[in-house]
């Protein structure tokens, strides 16, 4: 509906939250003063624009929460006096996220609005991390980074914009050991697509011929190579039927109204998929064969060499019910260990790391729930959203046998094939969680976390958290760093109606207004991020994936703050995966030791390609580098290594 700006009355509405939903007193004082907003002008027709739903509009309860953290973080000993600041607008980054009607006009409780992953690779070879944003509506997005902090838009360049597909996550890896990255979109209902990559960023769609072009409710992407001949298999998620086959206006299937029920009608399951790379860019489902067959409803998975073994075993979530771990017997097939192994699991587990938490050589690994966190209504404070979730079990609808953690959950690995659960031991519950990734933002050598979060339209704003380890457990420092409050609006325009036509008797149209335009603005939120060095200054920096809007590009200034020492690896496989995959790296300096493995786990929904960042706190320099290659070969480099943010390229052993 095209609006005369001229001739216009604008009435804004600004209902402030009541039912005890807010942290600060003086917002019901205050909700008389601010409920209407006006400004008449003589003539022509009507705009309404408001928040939806109206008690979302106070926000005040983040200053609150600003000043808790402040005065909590001030009593630790973790070096926080950095910030995160969102230049997006700086890069040229325009990119925006569109979402389905099903996400926005028409919403349903379905799951589209889990949103979409983020990768990153140097899709050119110019030793520069390029981004791609996968997009439910219109084009995904492939932005080319300049080498100067900014990007450029090579989407239809490279032929990877997808824009007739729902994409939901992508992977790259190199499946040809050619040396460039490849990229894997998972779509809904519209052909999971393999690109190829000719080595200068221009991609070519393989999927049919390599026979991984799957049409279905696809989620997560994770390359790995399971039989350690050198080549990376693939395994892909997926969730279950939630959409019916009508197509809506905007050319999306039509989310199921009991798609949250799905998971306990069998007929609605569908299998995720192991593929087997043969070579000559050739995969083989060889699910049944290799006994990894799950019918959970998966939205992701990670690979990690659990029990230490040289072969790499995988973790799947489910996000409505048990996670499954299946173990890897010598590549000849695996082993559903679930019940021996992590007899308990988050029960609405949405997003997967592993990752060395304690620097103590193991893998560990951190779950988040975001399906637990929508059991109840929790107001905006931290005694209330750092809890695990009130949830009354049905097992009827759970179908977890009493086995359920309500919420994130965190497996410290024990060394010795056994983990132990111990989230709210160190703090790593947050709420509305749905990705996360890892990386030592402030350099200090241990592994911290950003956790996308927030539900978007129609709930209330909810906050990004950062986590920063200290070593044994975490610190919450979302707003002491800066990425919280954002700089920005809470609150964007989420789609607009006609309350005095074609959308009278909408559920946001005002009770007491029945003529002409509305705008209706929801929540911003988060769904996926990745950590990396985007403008090589020798600090991790975080872009996100947000739903329905643009990403947020939070760029660390942690080198003026302090005197940064960090190395970065890069592994070259000749034996093993071209690009190392699998392969376990281990930084002395000193009397610390730092071990990553090279998995390509950038957070929710996406698989990337890029060096390893290892901050050395106070180190001037590493006294070795070893690898551990899924071959079996091992290599130690001797330093010392000087810790000025340098690239090591190490190459197998042949």
């Amino acid at each position: 509906m095209m609006i005369n700006t001229k001739n216009l009355l604008t009435l804004t509405i600004l209902t402030i939250a009541t039912l005890g939903l807010s942290a600060c007193d003086n917002s019901a004082t205050n909700k008389k003063a601010q409920d209407k907003e006006k400004t008449i002008y003589p003539g022509g027709p009507v705009e309404y624009s408001l928040i939806s739903p109206k008690w979302a509009a106070d926000t005040s309860w983040l200053a609150l929460r600003a000043e808790q953290q402040d005065k909590a973080i001030s009593n630790s000993n973790i070096f926080h006096d950095f910030s995160l600041t969102d230049k997006q607008a700086d890069t040229g980054i325009t990119f925006r996220y569109k979402v389905v009607d099903d996400a926005g006009i028409s919403y349903k409780a379905v799951h589209y609005d889990h949103g979409s992953g983020v990768a990153i690779a140097d899709v050119d070879g110019d030793g520069d991390s390029d981004i791609y944003f996968p997009n439910q509506v219109g084009a995904n997005g492939l932005w080319r980074n300049n080498g100067d902090a900014t990007f450029n838009d090579i989407t239809d360049l490279s032929s990877v914009a997808v824009a007739d597909r729902i994409s939901i996550g992508a992977a790259f890896a190199d499946i040809d050991n050619d040396g460039d990255p490849d990229l894997f979109v998972t779509t809904v209902k519209g052909g999971n697509i393999l690109f190829e990559n000719d080595g200068t960023g221009n991609f070519t769609d393989i999927s049919a011929d390599a026979g991984v072009d799957y049409s279905g409710h696809s989620s997560g992407a994770v390359f790995f190579d399971y039989d350690n001949d050198g080549l990376l298999d693939l395994y892909v998620t997926n969730v279950g039927t939630y959409t019916n086959d009508e197509l809506g206006s905007d050319g999306a299937y039509e989310g199921l109204s009991d798609a949250f029920t799905g998971h306990t009608i069998p007929e609605r399951a569908e299998s995720s998929i192991l593929y087997h790379n043969t070579g000559g860019n050739k995969f083989v489902d060889v699910t049944t064969e290799m006994g990894i067959e799950n019918l959970g409803w998966s939205g992701d998975a990670a690979p990690i060499d659990a029990n230490n073994d040289g072969w790499v075993d995988l973790y799947v979530l489910n996000m409505q019910g048990l996670d499954s771990y299946f173990e890897n017997q010598a590549g000849k097939g695996f082993i559903n260990k679930s019940a021996e192994v992590f007899p308990q699991s988050s029960w609405g587990a949405m997003g997967i790391q592993v990752f060395d938490y304690d620097n103590d050589g193991d893998q560990d690994i951190y779950v988040t729930d975001m399906h637990s966190d929508m059991a109840e209504q929790v107001r905006p404070i931290l005694s209330e959203e750092k809890r695990k979730a009130h949830v009354i079990n049905d097992e009827s609808f759970h179908l977890a046998g009493g086995n359920a953690i309500w919420g994130n959950s965190f497996f410290r690995n024990e060394g010795d094939g056994s983990f132990t659960e111990i989230s709210d031991e160190i703090n790593a519950e947050n709420f509305w969680p749905w990705g996360l990734s890892a990386g030592d933002l402030n350099a200090d050598g241990n592994q911290d976390v950003f956790i996308a979060s927030s539900m978007s339209y129609p709930w209330r704003y909810g906050i990004n958290s950062v986590l920063l380890n200290n070593g044994s457990s975490f610190v919450d420092a979302e707003f002491a760093v800066d990425a919280e409050p954002r700089a920005g609006a809470e609150f964007v325009p989420w789609f607009e109606i006609d309350c005095a036509g074609a959308d009278k008797g909408h559920r946001d149209c005002p009770r007491d207004f029945n003529a002409g335009h509305v705008t209706v603005n929801g929540s911003v939120g988060s769904r996926s991020s990745v950590i990396f060095d985007y403008d090589a200054d020798g600090d991790l920096d975080i872009i996100t994936s947000e739903f329905g809007t643009e990403p947020l590009v939070l760029e660390s200034n942690l080198t003026d703050r302090t005197n940064v020492r960090s190395i970065r690896v890069d592994l070259s496989g000749t034996q093993s995966s071209r690009s190392g995959l699998g392969a376990t790296v281990t930084v002395k300096a000193g009397a610390s030791s730092y071990t990553q493995v090279m998995d390509g786990r950038t957070g929710y929904l996406g698989q990337s390609d890029a060096p390893l960042y290892f901050g050395l706190g106070t180190a001037q320099a590493a006294d070795s580098i070893t690898v551990k290659w899924l071959s079996g070969a091992e290599q130690t480099i001797q330093g010392p290594i000087a810790a000025n943010n340098q690239i090591i390229e190490i190459v197998e052993p042949e």
